[in-house]
């Protein structure tokens, strides 16, 4: 099979078109939370997760192998659990779902990523405790406990195509089966094959646009993502209010 080069340096148009896609479709899945009409938008925010799971596993893949007490690493972590924290109260107030919001996942399977990249001592302890608290908190994470192994699957994937591409869709199909849809699918309802599909086919999209050569560039998308995430909750929340 095709070798794929890791790019540990430059910033690249597929690693900023990853994050455009992960960001839209992550608000069109949202919509419905303010407007319920627009819930057939679920399906392409199906793929909103699995993206922003491959750009941290993009952003790990940059990190020299035993080199995880950086200075940029511990600025990752910290803007993640930050914004986490800040997200928390303006997502229980507009879903209903009950879980935790994504930035926590996202958290939990960084430090898993951290761990299968480093392999250190450290490393290993920081992901062995994050996979147990995905373990211990399976039911209000969202996408729950596979959903946190996706990051680090990813990761693999960027490494060794050959051996780990299908890890992260078979995770990602996984990360959904609570919502209902493997039951749905299974008596063949069109609405749920389609959300599970585009769940499980979303890692391939995202790596293919990682490796291809694009002939256009994207604004990248910079640390001001982190203040949308709670924003455009704010904003759901106030839209649905006036409604």
């Amino acid at each position: 099979m095709t070798s794929y080069p890791i790019r540990t340096t430059e910033r690249h148009t597929g690693q900023d078109l990853i994050k455009w896609i992960a960001l839209i479709t992550m608000v069109l899945d949202h919509m419905r939370l303010a407007w319920p009409a627009t819930s057939d938008l679920f399906v392409l925010g199906r793929l909103s997760f699995p993206l922003f799971c491959l750009a941290v596993a993009i952003n790990v893949s940059r990190n020299q192998p035993g080199e995880l007490f950086t200075r940029s690493n511990g600025r990752y972590l910290a803007l993640l659990v930050l914004f986490a924290a800040l997200s928390e109260v303006p997502y229980r107030l507009v879903s209903t779902s009950g879980t935790f919001n994504v930035l926590v996942t996202l958290a939990l399977g960084l430090l898993v990523a951290w761990g299968v990249q480093h392999r250190t001592i450290e490393s290993l302890i920081l992901a062995g405790g994050a996979i147990l608290a995905a373990y211990l908190l399976s039911e209000p994470l969202m996408f729950g406990f596979y959903g946190v192994l996706v990051p680090a699957a990813l990761l693999l994937a960027i490494k060794r195509p050959e051996l780990f591409a299908l890890l992260p869709v078979a995770l990602c199909a996984a990360a959904n089966s609570r919502t209902g849809l493997f039951q749905q699918a299974a008596q063949l309802e069109p609405f749920a094959i389609l959300a599970l599909s585009t769940a499980a086919l979303a890692p391939l999209l995202g790596l293919a646009l990682f490796w291809a050569p694009l002939p256009f560039k994207v604004e990248p998308v910079k640390q001001w993502s982190y203040w949308f995430y709670p924003g455009h909750l704010v904003a759901l929340l106030g839209i649905r209010n006036l409604l």
